[in-house]
């Protein structure tokens, strides 16, 4: 049998799909699972959104697409940028990929040669670093502690950076923590970044409008307007409209970039679905009080999780300000054996024996460069969380 390519080797699977896998096959067994792993909105895509697209199908825009992106789209990006920034892109400033994770690949395999090193902040969404190892880079991590909001401290991003560094990567609001940097402190990593013209800065906004507590939130292009010439802003529709299956993310940065991705892309996929950037378009530009809706809900969930892990003895919940998850310190569950006879020494343990015993799917927090912690997603229903609360607190009171 003919052989694989030695870069497979590096493009593991993600645990959170394995955990996902693994949750959905006692599903199948006829275990009742609670599923608070898949970053993924339970909310409807907006009708107006689907109209669109029912729209573009009929009127037969069916047809290859851009390699870029249409034109419709990108000019809803456009006004997208000005509305919630005031940033401006020229048309050929914009990409549009297949979902925001393609954007992030066309730029680092555009850029990134052997041995370049990408710099994350911890914790972070495993994709960052499986694809930097996949286009041949070195992830070079930096620690976000929790006594400091899960935030990059510019101390620490400058004893970070090296002449091998080639980008930084801004994921904010964070999955899977949930932080987001307020202005000043998006103006404080700005600073460092201006003394390190070799790096590219990417700035994967997905989460952006969710939001709470009156959370002012900016992405680092409009603080930093002067460095537009090495920031890549990256967003889309998955998270904010609930159309994580359109497949639709775009980027806008600098005109040589975003032609290099192009490029890329054009090897692989080329265009993107015309039916779903006519969706697209249409939840940019269309009523945008769902949004805010939306957010609330998430709101509501954030602190009833928030609440109901930190009831429990062992567990250490931070409150986050934005996106769908929590991220809780389970450093007072260690050390200790199942109610099932499970020994309990990592937070990859406690989440697989949490699965196994409880049937409550969570992600632990090595796979986002942060133990002990878990990952654990609201984006469900308000009954579902307090089940997997409450069979979390079982769990935990069954240690020995």
């Amino acid at each position: 049998m003919p052989g694989f390519a030695r870069r497979l080797e590096k493009a593991r699977v993600a645990a959170t799909v394995a955990m996902t896998v693994r949750a959905r096959a006692l599903r199948a067994a006829g275990k009742s699972v609670v599923m608070l792993t898949i970053g993924e909105p339970d909310f409807a895509t907006p009708p107006h959104a689907i109209a669109a697209a029912h729209a573009a199908a009929l009127r037969g825009d069916t047809k290859y697409p851009p390699q870029d992106g249409t034109a419709e789209l990108k000019a809803a990006v456009q006004r997208k940028f000005r509305r919630d920034y005031g940033l401006a892109f020229a048309a050929d400033q914009i990409v549009v990929g297949n979902g925001g994770k393609q954007v992030i690949f066309d730029a680092l395999l555009a850029t990134v040669e052997e041995g370049d090193e990408v710099l994350i902040p911890a914790p972070y969404w495993s994709a960052y670093a499986l694809m930097t190892h996949v286009v041949g880079g070195t992830p070079a991590f930096v620690t976000c502690p929790q006594n400091n909001g899960f935030k990059l401290r510019p101390e620490d991003l400058e004893a970070a950076i090296t002449p091998r560094t080639r980008w930084l990567i801004l994921n904010l609001p964070n999955n899977p923590s949930g932080s987001a940097c307020t202005r000043d402190e998006l103006a404080a990593i700005a600073a460092v970044m201006r003394r390190h013209p070799h790096v590219w800065i990417m700035s994967d906004d997905m989460y952006e409008h969710l939001v709470y507590d009156g959370f002012d939130y900016t992405t680092l292009a409009a603080v930093a307007p002067d460095l537009a010439d090495r920031v890549l802003t990256i967003s889309g529709v998955s998270k904010t409209y609930a159309m994580t299956g359109w497949r639709i993310g775009f980027g806008a940065g600098p005109r040589d970039l975003i032609r290099a991705m192009v490029n890329t892309q054009g090897q692989a996929t080329a265009g993107v679905s015309t039916v779903s950037q006519a969706a697209a378009g249409a939840a940019l530009d269309g009523p945008q009080e769902l949004v805010g809706e939306r957010a609330a809900i998430y709101r509501r969930r954030r602190d009833l999780v928030v609440e109901r892990l930190n009831e429990i003895p062992g567990i250490a919940c931070h409150r986050p300000e934005g996106a769908f998850y929590v991220f809780p310190n389970i450093a007072g569950c260690l050390g200790r054996v199942s109610a099932g006879g499970r020994r309990i020494d990592t937070d990859e343990d406690f989440a697989a024996a949490l699965l196994e015993e409880s049937h409550v799917a969570t992600v632990h927090g090595a796979a986002f460069g942060m133990s002990p912690y878990l990952r654990i997603s609201y984006a469900t229903d308000e009954a579902a969380l307090e089940e997997g609360c409450q069979r979390i607190a079982a769990f935990v009171s069954g240690l020995r």
